[in-house]
């Protein structure tokens, strides 16, 4: 398998292309979905239809549609996601080198380099700004990477996923909770606990640099843990999981008890 596939590249280029658009000209929902799947099925057939079937293409292609979006939702403050993607992706390089896998390390640390640089801008108060171009592109390489690192035996699957747990969890969990209450879950809000955090007066530096030390630590715990047996790993995602859960009721709880 090439560290960098042709398909990977193609899928790229189309979602990066569809969120340029969109930033110059809003487009409708359809449209970038419809760019996400076609792009995200392309990867997914490429890299697993040869060992897996259809079904195990198609779940994957919704994971990795996923993550590109929710990359997205958590761009919403200034040096989120940059610092996310400059942890994210130096832990990606840090795992790939432990692995011995230098050219997937370049590939990881090109993207942590290019995401410094945009980030010295981008901390409070932001001069610049990334942009759905900038956001979908970065979810897109977390996902697909993370994934073609399982399929070139890097790292099992919990790596990545604990490594962009801070994402996930606060996405997934804030969907859920707008999908239950019957809300339209396709609109723009600011019901993210990020968000949250940040009316309640922690403003924008100090839930990024708070964000900073979880994924440091998230992250850290997926390097540590890479040797461990996968049920091993599997007990400590789902501990980091119940932490997560734990810490947003709790905040959820505090929010309507000072909101009455």
């Amino acid at each position: 398998m090439d560290t960098f596939p042709t398909s990977l590249l193609l899928a790229l280029i189309l979602v990066s292309a569809i969120s340029f658009a969109d930033d110059v000209k809003s487009l409708p929902v359809w449209s970038r979905l419809s760019i996400h799947t076609i792009a995200a099925m392309l990867l997914a057939t490429n890299l697993f239809l040869d060992t897996h079937n259809w079904l195990f293409v198609i779940i994957t292609a919704l994971v990795i549609i996923w993550i590109t979006n929710l990359y997205n939702f958590m761009d919403g403050s200034d040096g989120l996601a940059g610092g996310m993607a400059v942890i994210g992706f130096s832990f990606y390089g840090i795992a790939a080198l432990l692995n011995g896998d230098i050219n997937f390390a370049i590939i990881s640390f090109s993207i942590t380099a290019s995401a410094l640089a945009f980030l010295r801008f981008n901390f409070y108060p932001a001069k610049i700004f990334m942009g759905d171009s900038g956001s979908i592109s970065l979810g897109f390489l977390a996902a697909s990477l993370g994934l073609l690192g399982w399929k070139n035996n890097i790292w099992s699957l919990w790596l990545p996923l604990l490594i962009f747990s801070p994402f996930i969890a606060d996405a997934t969990v804030t969907f859920i909770k707008r999908l239950f209450q019957g809300k339209k879950i396709w609109q723009a809000h600011n019901e993210h606990y990020y968000q949250r955090l940040i009316k309640c007066g922690l403003g924008h530096r100090n839930t990024a640099l708070s964000a900073y030390v979880l994924m440091l630590m998230v992250g850290s715990t997926a390097i540590l843990s890479a040797r461990f047996e996968f049920a091993q790993q599997t007990l400590i995602s789902c501990m980091w999981g119940i932490a997560y859960l734990v810490i947003m009721h709790a905040f959820d709880r505090y929010q309507s008890h000072h909101n009455r």
